[in-house]
């Protein structure tokens, strides 16, 4: 391995790999310091970044790397936890371009896939087939099966499908000397013949049966735990009781690490899907009295058993996006062990949720068993029980993160409660607390210490508690790494763990496979110690910034950097996190990507000019401002202020540009373009017209304008015969946001006429607007003088609890969500925030206790509603009073799309650069979904751009629930 003395300059290694790639490699700061980082706590800035489009790329990469005599290192993900993905190499990025699925061979059970397929993606695509992919991780929604090869990652289920080395078939891999090779499992005839050909595939085939029967022969064997992911599987690869002997290569590589040799396509056996499941969540009064539980569930074949202690099921109860989970609980348990059970159908499930609830009960074990039968109930079971890291890590402050360095042992099942007793009185010595969950089922719980990196001991004192789990882990017949591998954090104990013979064995497996130490050196074996490329000790201390908005005692950087890689905002398949991303896979595109190039600009010694750096603005620029970060990010990572902030300071070095005034002014726009209206509305059917729009102010000509309406709702509402009342339920404040004022003034009108309807005496708010446009741009000036005005109009009415409520998401919930960071210290804006409520949560309590009357022969009788939900309404409040409002229309089916962001995003989908991008965002689940309904399907959304996207990129019409439900009502 070179030196950094010696290794080759960036710049060389780009102008050497450029002409010889069909993908690209880049060398810029911001790119190296975005993919110097996994999910672990170790940071290496890579020499260049290369994203290679097939198998011939990769073989370009490794054969420039051995000519400029640099290392590489094959990269999934990055959800890595042990540091296997950085490295002081040319990192190439297998998952943005090498994701297909090649084949799928649902008779044979079998699929090949390239390296960057991810494992849900995968299950998708096989679902159809009854199929599915058997190691489980929890993070199947980003995790690539390549990065599931390189660690042998198992899952929740492994008690029954085992770890990924046991589905892995064949491998199509690039050797250490840029030679493709095909690994399979052969006779050892077939072996001695592959052996005879040249190049270095044909030495392994040659030298490999010898060093692993010399291996197998010896004393100090592999620790006999079957569930183990550290070193190279020796014990794996040959088999000499099958006839004459068998020898696969392809075991040695899964679990590697990228060490010995670089997939480019994979062979994987696929299982059974379940026809049933069913889940029982045992409630417990303590960590140990569920651990202590396990034993009955396994004895009644349980396809899991996951534990989840008292400080991570604390967190989900103060999340939004887990906040099912905590409603269907019963009393304040202090640990839940999650039981899943597979079978053919749901009353031989149900059967056995009977059986063990039943077993618990006699064993005295718990005190309450939720028993999880029906898909609403485990969906919202599944969701928080796979999101334990996540809500782990949300816990941390500042630097006192729990780290992931002891969180991967394992041992047999009935020996895993006096083991933890002994690991927790190990943590307890050292003074480190720690949050526990993980796999009853096979003995392995993630158990994260907390430690602060920066703090005086807390190093030494990490790695005191490394090396005495190592021992302890040891003596109970466990493994030291059981699915999340050995990378940085468990590489130099494996000589310990293995004995000297095994490990001079893997020693010289890696001298066969890499002879020059090119491959992802460091890992495995010949590693640095544990503390060495520590992420958090390097970094410099922030220099004070001064924000217009609030972030925390921390400031900005510290805002950013609660951000730990763990890569949700990275999956493409559910949710709304984070929309460029999914369209473009660009990890500079992630809430991942962004917040890590924030913190390296927030590490300058001048950050605010670091804020206004163009490349930055070009990392920030694709962020939608969506929001789902603060909510699916299980961090709550608001990248959308950050980008604000950002933003602000960009003004401040480069000017605003005129298309950000513009779009910050909406609503005088709109004003005027209402009082104007019709004429007001010729402009955007003229195409010369258009045309000076988009270029002129980078107005896309391909977007149609919104519609000024005349009849304002302000107008209607003065015009209009005023009730008389009674109103029982008092006073109420509908603000007429910037749309429902000047282009869709029905929603407004209908808003009107339901609240007074159900008992409220609406007065209407319709003077300034609340701050969001000019918030979103970076204006922060303007937007806290709207703030300010907004809140010292509303806070007296707030104060007397009048409710403020409004239609439009992005308008009403800037008032719940924003007004604290753009005023801090002003008292008023709790009551404000308080105040504030979407239309649909009182209309939902109207409905239901008979305020509102229903006709029962409404028009809804016999149709389906398809609802999208705005992404401010997702994050913020949860969709589910929307949604309900749908529900209780006379005859309806509702279904709420999971289509993610529609793309739109207030200004976004009308700026010219952006417009193409909105529509890929559309086009890959919103757009599909509406393709896939009959004309008579009603459509319901519930923001205004949202509605715009799905009437210009769907071709459907899409109404506000309030509208819908006005038309529902019985005559009065």
């Amino acid at each position: 391995m070179t030196t950094a003395r010696d290794e080759a300059a960036p710049e060389e290694i780009q102008a050497a790999l450029a002409p010889v790639l069909e993908g690209s490699v880049r060398i810029d700061a911001y790119t190296r310091h975005l993919y110097s980082a996994d999910a672990s706590m170790y940071a290496i800035e890579p020499l260049a970044v290369a994203f290679p489009r097939h198998a011939g790329d990769i073989a370009a990469i490794v054969g420039t790397a051995a000519r400029l005599g640099v290392p590489v290192l094959p990269r999934g993900g990055g959800t890595s936890l042990a540091g296997q993905a950085v490295g002081r190499a040319i990192v190439f990025d297998c998952s943005r371009h090498m994701n297909r699925i090649v084949a799928v061979d649902a008779e044979a059970r079998r699929a090949r896939v390239q390296p960057g397929v991810v494992q849900d993606q995968l299950n998708r695509a096989v679902a159809d087939a009854g199929l599915v992919f058997g190691p489980d991780t929890s993070t199947s929604d980003r995790a690539t099966i390549g990065g599931m090869i390189g660690n042998n990652s198992a899952g929740s289920h492994s008690v029954l499908y085992g770890s990924t080395i046991d589905h892995v078939e064949r491998l199509n891999v690039v050797l250490s000397d840029a030679t493709a090779a095909r690994l399979e499992p052969v006779s050892l005839d077939e072996a001695r013949r592959r052996g005879r050909a040249g190049g270095l595939a044909g030495r392994v085939h040659r030298e490999l049966p010898g060093l692993l029967e010399r291996s197998a022969a010896r004393a100090d064997g592999f620790p006999p735990y079957w569930r183990h992911s550290g070193g190279y599987r020796l014990d794996r690869a040959l088999d000499l009781t099958a006839g004459g002997g068998r020898l696969d290569p392809a075991k040695l590589i899964v679990g590697s690490e990228g060490t010995l040799a670089v997939v480019t396509e994979a062979e994987v056996g696929l299982v059974p899907r379940p026809q049933a499941r069913a889940i029982a969540v045992g409630h417990f009064a303590s960590t140990p009295a569920a651990i202590a539980a396990t034993g009955e569930a396994l004895a009644l074949d349980a396809a899991s058993v996951e534990l989840m202690d008292d400080a991570i099921l604390r967190l989900s109860r103060e999340r939004v996006e887990y906040a099912g989970l905590s409603r269907i609980l019963e009393g304040d348990p202090r640990a839940l062990l999650f039981v899943e059970f597979f079978g053919d159908d749901d009353a031989q499930v149900a059967a056995q949720v009977g059986k063990l609830a039943e077993a618990w009960r006699r064993g005295g074990h718990g005190y309450h068993t939720l028993r999880a039968l029906t898909p609403d109930t485990q969906a919202a079971v599944r969701k928080v029980r796979k999101a334990g890291l996540g809500l782990l890590m949300a816990s941390s402050t500042g630097t006192r993160r729990p780290l992931a360095f002891v969180e991967d042992t394992a041992v047999p099942p009935d020996r895993l409660e006096p083991y933890i007793r002994e690991f927790s009185a190990i943590l307890d010595r050292h003074g480190l607390h720690a949050g526990f969950y993980g796999h009853c089922s096979v003995g392995c719980l993630h158990i994260r210490p907390f430690v602060d990196v920066r703090r005086p001991g807390q190093v030494e004192a990490m790695r005191a508690v490394a090396g005495e789990i190592a021992e302890l882990v040891a003596r109970y017949g466990g493994v030291n790494s059981s699915e999340h591998g050995d990378g940085l954090a468990r590489s130099e104990f494996n000589r310990r763990l293995f004995g000297d013979g095994p490990y001079e064995d893997m020693r010289a497996v890696k001298r066969l496979f890499d002879p020059a130490a090119r491959l992802n050196p460091g890992k495995i074996v010949d590693a640095p110690p544990m503390t060495e490329n520590l992420r958090d000790r390097a970094l410099p201390v922030a220099v004070p910034l001064t924000t217009r908005l609030e972030f925390g005692a921390g400031g900005m950087r510290d805002a950013a950097d609660r951000c730990q890689n763990i890569g949700v905002c990275r999956k493409d398949g559910a949710g709304v996190m984070c929309p460029s991303y999914m369209a473009t896979r660009e990890e500079e595109h992630s809430t991942r990507g962004r917040a890590n190039a924030l913190v390296k600009a927030l590490s300058e010694p001048d950050p605010a000019a670091a804020l206004g750096d163009e490349r930055l603005h070009e990392v920030l620029d694709l962020c939608l401002e969506c929001k789902a970060c603060t909510s699916e990010c299980p961090l709550g990572v608001d990248m959308a202020a950050l980008k604000s902030e950002a933003l602000h300071h960009y003004h401040q070095a480069h000017g605003t540009p005129p298309r950000a005034r513009a779009f910050a002014s909406i609503r005088a726009l709109n004003r005027i373009g209402a009082a104007l209206a019709p004429l007001s509305n010729l402009p955007g059917r003229i195409g010369a017209a258009r045309a000076v729009l988009d270029r002129r102010l980078g107005v896309t000509r391909h977007r149609p304008l919104p519609r000024f309406h005349g009849a304002t709702l302000a107008r209607w509402y003065n015009r209009r015969p005023r009730p008389a009342g009674p109103f029982p339920r008092g006073d109420l404040i509908l603000l007429a946001d910037s749309f429902t004022a000047y282009t869709e003034p029905g929603v407004g009108r209908a808003a009107v006429e339901l609240l007074e309807r159900a008992g409220w005496r609406v007065r209407l708010h319709g003077q300034g607007c609340c701050g969001r446009p000019a918030l979103s741009k970076g204006l922060l000036d303007q937007a806290r003088a709207q703030a300010a005005a907004t809140v010292g109009r509303l806070a007296p009415a707030a104060a007397r609890g009048v409710p403020i409520a409004g239609v439009e998401p992005s308008c009403l919930l800037t008032l719940r969500d924003d007004y604290a960071a753009l005023l801090p210290g002003d008292g008023r804006v709790a009551a404000v925030a308080a105040a504030a409520r979407l239309v649909p949560e009182l209309l939902v309590e109207a409905v239901d206790d008979g305020s509102l009357v229903l006709d029962p022969q409404a028009f809804t009788r016999g149709r389906r509603i398809l609802f999208h939900g705005h992404c401010h309404e997702k994050a913020v409040t949860g969709t589910a009073a929307s949604r309900a409002l749908l529900e209780r229309l006379p005859g309806a089916e509702v279904e709420e799309l999971d289509a993610g962001c529609c793309g739109m995003a207030g200004s976004f989908g009308f700026e010219s650069e952006h417009y193409e991008l909105s529509m890929r965002i559309g086009g890959l689940r919103l757009f599909p979904a509406l393709a896939a309904e009959p004309p008579e399907t009603l459509v319901a959304a519930t923001g205004v751009s949202c509605r715009q996207q799905i009437a210009h990129g769907g071709g459907r019409s899409a109404v506000h629930p309030v509208e819908l439900l006005h038309r529902a009502l019985a005559p009065s």
